[in-house]
């Protein structure tokens, strides 16, 4: 815990200069109020529309904004990112900026390829443009990688694919950073590692086509949720557990640019993935008796891969992190989360730093 803890050392996020992309998003929300709560000078940018916010930073953002976060809206392929990218002057780029719903690449593929892989481009672009160094730390995805269905976690050096377009154009992201990485760092300044993190749950998210908020808006109108691919393995973590990591990488590519400039997993311990109605049932189990649940005996929708598992040990080894919560401390956060927005709404933003400040603590 003590080299994780590097990750949240306020004597280093303090008056730091962050540009958060993807600040409203699920991720995003939570990232910005760890940020803000260590004393770092964060913009974010995201899309302007209401609909793209999650749940979570509908809860957060105004009092973040109150506190500093300058929140600045517009297209990462849009003419506004040369300014907020001037207006951010930052040291440190943490990119969460995506379309990440599988399902929804199927009926916007341009959107997905645009957004995750000429996104990423327009950044770097802009960064090199403005003309100042920095750690870009490029958020991916575990389904970056073909998958083979193999019974053990994929590594680093795995080769990449991707058969539905949101895992190809998470791959093709992959790609593109090392390219630039090794076309355009030297002459920049700008030190390029990459993230690739498994599925996370938390407080907040209210996306189509997830697991737990699908399962939270059953829950809470009191009808049965329908799980539509019950059998799935994939490595379920709090969202807190990729950020720690996230934070932990753009420190050490800060500090050694030249060493850090790499891929790296973020994923639950080996053993700790979950089949998909296991993971259902240990939310209807915390969410109490009201819950109830319906499963599909195949799965239903366009085609998703039935298996995957992350290796994250080179995390391990270089950064020394590692998991800090378990599946079941991970539902019973989310599932607290999600009882307090629904009965007291005004106490979620609490409940949030809350939450990270136990995470911090090792506590649940």
């Amino acid at each position: 815990m003590a080299s994780k803890a590097l990750a949240w050392d306020t004597a280093f996020w303090r008056g730091r200069r962050v540009l958060l992309t993807g600040h409203t998003g699920f991720k995003g929300a939570w990232l910005a109020a760890w940020l803000v709560k260590l004393g770092a000078h964060v913009t974010g940018f995201s899309l302007p529309a209401p609909g793209r916010q999650s749940q979570a930073w509908d809860f957060v953002g105004a009092e973040l904004a109150a506190q500093g976060l300058n929140d600045l809206r517009g297209d990462i392929n849009g003419a506004g990112l040369d300014a907020a990218v001037a207006a951010a002057d930052a040291e440190i780029v943490l990119h969460l900026a995506a379309q990440a719903i599988v399902l929804d690449s199927y009926t916007a593929p341009v959107d997905t390829w645009q957004t995750n892989v000429m996104g990423t481009l327009q950044l770097l672009q802009a960064l090199a443009r403005h003309g100042r160094p920095c750690a870009f730390v490029g958020v991916t995805s575990d389904k970056c990688y073909d998958n083979k269905g193999w019974p053990w976690g994929y590594r680093e050096i795995d080769p990449l694919g991707g058969k539905d377009p949101y895992s190809a154009s998470k791959a093709a992201c992959e790609i593109l950073l090392a390219s630039w990485r090794a076309s355009f760092s030297a002459s920049t300044g700008i030190a390029v590692a990459s993230a690739r993190a498994g599925n996370v749950i938390g407080g907040g998210d209210n996306s189509a086509h997830r697991i737990v908020p699908d399962l939270v808006r059953a829950f809470a109108a009191g009808d049965a949720a329908h799980i539509r691919n019950p059998a799935s393995t994939r490595p379920y973590q709090h969202v807190l557990e990729p950020l720690s990591g996230y934070m932990l990488l753009a420190r050490f590519l800060h500090e050694q640019p030249q060493e850090f400039a790499q891929a790296y997993n973020f994923g639950p311990d080996a053993g700790g993935e979950q089949r998909t109605d296991r993971l259902a049932r240990a939310v209807a189990a915390h969410w109490g008796p009201s819950a109830r649940l319906t499963m599909n005996e195949e799965p239903a929708g366009p085609a998703e891969a039935q298996f995957l598992m992350l290796d994250s040990s080179k995390a391990r080894k270089d950064l020394a992190w590692m998991p800090t919560w378990n599946v079941e401390q991970a539902v019973a956060a989310t599932v607290a989360w999600h009882k307090t927005a629904l009965a007291h709404p005004q106490q979620a933003g609490t409940e949030t730093l809350r939450q990270i400040a136990h995470y911090e603590t090792g506590s649940s």
